[in-house]
């Protein structure tokens, strides 16, 4: 017959269980309340049961806990997520804000594909028009065009209907 698999004693079961409820992230979370199931005497099948992974992902999960302690719990995936570098600097950031505060480079309003060869000017090399709107949005500012107006509409069906004359009546 197997053994019982144990968890080493790295927390006491109570800050095991603090730390179960008091995390936000959810792959954290699970590992967290399978090694608290098992730390509580446990069975890794029915840990397994009850939190819906498998037996030998359990069983991995406490192994790397016994062998690592609470540093090894949680999304291993997350470590590994650098990302690019942001293609603008705080300085480069300051100094789009102060460009688009003035008037676009051709006189007229600034757009996603104008803050975008801005960016390429300085950075001396191209981007993609949408990033010229990903930086205009990460400055917590909104593209402002003016609403379109209807030039060719009607003036008289334009009095009639703001009077209300036009309107459908209700159905009730």
């Amino acid at each position: 017959m197997p053994r019982c698999l144990t968890v080493a004693p790295h927390l006491a079961i109570d800050d095991v269980e603090h730390r179960y409820r008091a995390c936000r992230d959810a792959v954290e979370r699970s590992h967290w309340q399978m090694v608290w199931l098992v730390a509580g005497s446990h069975h890794v099948p029915a840990v397994a049961r009850l939190t819906g992974y498998s037996v030998p992902w359990v069983r991995e999960i406490i192994r790397r806990y016994n062998a690592s302690g609470p540093d090894a719990l949680g999304d291993g995936r997350a470590a590994h997520r650098g990302g690019n570098p942001p293609l603008l600097s705080p300085a480069r950031k300051d100094e789009l804000a102060a460009a688009l505060d003035g008037p676009a480079p051709d006189g007229g309003l600034w757009t996603g594909p104008k803050v975008a060869a801005w960016m390429a000017e300085r950075l001396g090399r191209p981007i993609h028009p949408q990033r010229g709107w990903e930086a205009v949005r990460a400055l917590g500012l909104t593209l402002q065009v003016p609403r379109p107006r209807a030039t060719h509409a009607d003036p008289a069906a334009q009095a009639a209907f703001k009077k209300g004359g036009s309107r459908p009546r209700s159905m009730r």
